[in-house]
């Protein structure tokens, strides 16, 4: 993948990407704006309904990428295909420095389900903009392989022994492993001239999928998922590019989810690569950076999209090629999109194409005086003004001009807010104040995985409730915890005193049981106690799952209670040691039919206040409501009027619900922290804004009579709290 030759003359071959025995590794030297090549083009897919089709997207730094065309195909898949759908899209700058070869899966899943799939599509350009097609058919072809069910994932190297460009792909017979074999490539690129032959397979018998080639110091290095029980992304190298290769026994993947659609590319500006993978089962893409191609770091906290891609591959590419894709398929709106200026909250910036306004929300602190929004520019476009502007004094006009497009101005505004805090997607919020340091101390879920599928658990920190600190992960179910690795949901803590120590207790949700882990700091990390707390549905209940957790200390009597369940509410009184259930103390205590989950109870003037979120959390009527007891165990009285806090579609604010409670130290003042729907776009994101949830936090007042005032949520949120 994303190697490629320049032919300069009949006896020369100078590489432009390293690639053969034969040429000269002109990207080991640094490329600055004088080099041959000043951007990155993406080539992908993505997941979603009808997703199965070819985009494209641009990076000035190979860490930063923006979905051109709208994050719409720049291919019709209905007329390249013969199913209707292409998956898994490599590309491949040509020996001759300007045509280029792409191909893709034969593949759509929408309609036909996972196979069987005989086919590959070969796509040739000049300009990367008009590309012709021809479907490979891999049984019709070819009649000894007419048992064969299964074609994925097709990619192309120049072989520069035969002057031909060799195609390689996962090929499958019934229900044997999958092997990957390779051919030839008619001189036209309308199909294949020579008969497939194996390439490489697993000596344990093995599947392996998803091969990318890439040539490095004198040998090719295989890359590819392996299908054994480890699963994940292993190496073979080989001196020669069609024989010889031996694995690497080791996973190169930097993580513990599964992977597949492992590429490779070479960085514009320096020696390294860049080894990219889909983490495909929680909508995640994750980009590692190796000097070595044997050890890779992650990379991901520099990375930025504005789009969900699935297996897809990177090729460099000049000033002239990408202002071409910029003047076919940019546009003022998404070039405004991309703002990089670390003070912006990327995920909430807000555009109006209409009336051609921009809405940037900003981290607390932000000097709007002097402030750049720093777009990011691509070859072909221009942005003015492009310096420093007082957005004090409101919106500030900026010109866009794309190749010879008309110029569009858009009046650009700038907010300091405090909802949501921070950036990242994260849901249902614990909060502590800590006595030991005297800080506030902030525990979600860390949201932004496909199905709530993520795994681990972080904390943040405060002084004041609107600058926040991420202290980085507390807790990792793959790593820390032994008797679940999925679901890390809806954690909560408590302090407590422990033979005269701060100790702290920490619930949480994982695998749909419940947990608890330990530790001297309210930073963490923490250490599971080895099993989990609770793991089967309380007697009488019948349906549901054991989530949610809430721990409180009742400042009566001292005694220590956990609530939890989802379709049902119960709660129990804790035994001293904190870690265990009092026998029969477990009592049912839902509240109304229409109860959900997130239980959350506080103590205040002689009251107890029962909060739980009514709806789905993927609703946009997702809410918190309450009611009162004169008892940590019930029963609850619930008003008439017991909404606490709910969607404000004026501000479009959407999904405000799983919500905890702070009071400040020695004074009536409280705060309500919830989740809401990512804003802008999650209102637009159906199911998925369930899994793509931010932190908020408002206000929270008492009527005289102790009613819960209802909370209206706001993007300006609350002022800093001041402890003394």
């Amino acid at each position: 993948m994303n190697n490629w030759l320049t032919v300069k003359s009949f006896l020369t071959i100078i590489s432009i990407a390293v690639l053969s025995p034969l040429s000269v590794n002109a990207q080991s030297k640094k490329h600055t704006a004088k080099g041959p090549y000043s951007a990155y083009l993406f080539t992908y897919f993505t997941g979603d309904k009808a997703g199965e089709a070819i985009r494209f997207a641009l990076s000035n730094d190979g860490y930063n990428f923006r979905a051109l065309n709208h994050n719409k195909p720049v291919l019709n898949s209905a007329t390249i295909s013969a199913t209707g759908g292409v998956r898994d899209p490599h590309i491949l700058r040509g020996a001759d420095g300007k045509t280029f070869y792409m191909l893709a899966t034969d593949m759509n899943t929408d309609k036909f389900g996972w196979g069987p799939d005989y086919g590959m599509v070969l796509l040739k350009s000049t300009d990367l903009i008009h590309w012709q097609s021809h479907v490979v058919n891999v049984p019709e072809t070819f009649k000894e392989f007419a048992a064969v069910n299964r074609v994925w994932a097709p990619q192309t190297i120049y072989d520069p022994k035969l002057n031909k460009y060799m195609i390689y792909w996962s090929m499958r017979f019934g229900n044997d492993a999958d092997k990957i074999y390779y051919a030839y490539a008619k001189k036209d690129f309308t199909g294949l001239e020579t008969v497939p032959k194996q390439l490489f397979f697993k000596p344990d018998g093995g599947a392996c999928i998803d091969g990318d080639i890439i040539y490095k110091d004198g040998k090719y290095h295989l890359f590819f998922k392996t299908e054994d029980k480890g699963k994940g992304i292993k190496i073979a190298v080989s001196d020669k590019l069609t024989e010889g290769y031996m694995m690497i026994d080791k996973y190169v993947q930097q993580t513990t989810s599964p992977v597949e659609g492992a590429g490779v590319f070479k960085l514009n500006n320096g020696p390294d690569y860049i080894l990219m993978y889909d983490r495909y089962t929680e909508g995640k893409y994750q980009f590692t950076r190796s000097s070595d191609l044997e050890n890779f770091k992650t990379i991901d906290d520099d990375v930025t999209m504005d789009f969900h891609p699935r297996h897809g591959t990177v090729m460099p590419v000049t000033v002239k090629e990408a202002a071409a894709l910029t003047q076919k398929w940019a546009n003022a709106g998404d070039v405004l999109l991309s703002a990089t200026n670390k003070q912006i909250k990327k995920n909430n910036i807000a555009i109006d194409t209409i009336n051609r306004k921009l809405m940037l929300m900003v981290n607390p602190g932000t000097n709007l005086k002097k402030f750049d929004p720093a777009f990011n520019i691509f070859p072909g476009i221009k942005v003015r003004p492009s310096s420093t502007q007082d957005f004090t004094k409101g919106a500030v006009n900026y010109t866009v001009t794309i190749g010879n497009k008309k110029p569009q101005v858009y009046a650009v505004s700038a907010t300091e807010t405090h909802n949501p805090i921070g950036n990242g997607y994260y849901a249902d919020p614990e909060i502590l104040y800590a006595e030991k340091d005297g800080k506030f101390y902030l525990y979600p879920t860390s949201d932004g995985f496909d199905g709530w599928s993520g795994t681990y658990f972080k904390a943040f920190s405060s002084a004041d409730l609107v600058n926040w600190k991420d202290e980085g992960k507390i807790l990792d179910l793959q790593t820390d915890v032994s008797w679940t690795k999925k679901n890390a949901w809806a954690p909560c803590i408590i302090e407590r005193k422990v033979n005269g120590a701060y100790k702290y207790f920490y619930y949480f949700a994982a695998g749909q049981k419940i947990g608890v882990a330990t530790s001297d700091s309210p930073k963490g990390p923490f250490v599971d106690l080895g099993k989990p707390l609770i793991d089967s549905l309380p007697a009488g209940v019948k349906g549901g799952q054991q989530i949610d957790a809430d721990v409180f200390n009742d400042p009566k009597t001292g005694k220590n209670y956990l609530y939890w369940g989802n379709g049902y509410m119960a709660g129990a009184e804790l035994n001293d040691d904190m870690v265990s259930l009092k026998p029969n103390t477990t009592k049912i205590l839902t509240p109304h039919k229409n109860y959900n989950e997130g239980t959350y109870v506080i103590y205040r003037k002689g009251i107890y206040y029962f909060m739980w979120s009514e709806n789905d959390t993927r609703s946009p009527d997702y809410s918190v409501h309450y009611g009162t007891s004169d008892s940590p165990l019930g029963p609850i009285k619930v008003p008439k009027n017991n909404v606490v806090i709910a969607k404000n579609p004026a501000a479009g604010i959407y999904g405000t619900g799983h919500n905890s409670v702070i009071q400040i130290p020695g004074r009536d003042e409280w705060y309500i922290v919830y989740h809401r729907f990512t804003y802008p776009k999650g209102i637009t994101m159906g199911d998925a804004a369930g899994y793509n949830r931010e932190v908020c936090i408002n206000k929270l007042t008492f009527n005289s009579n102790g009613a819960i005032q209802q909370v209206i949520p706001t993007h300006v949120g609350i002022s800093p709290v001041k402890l003394k």
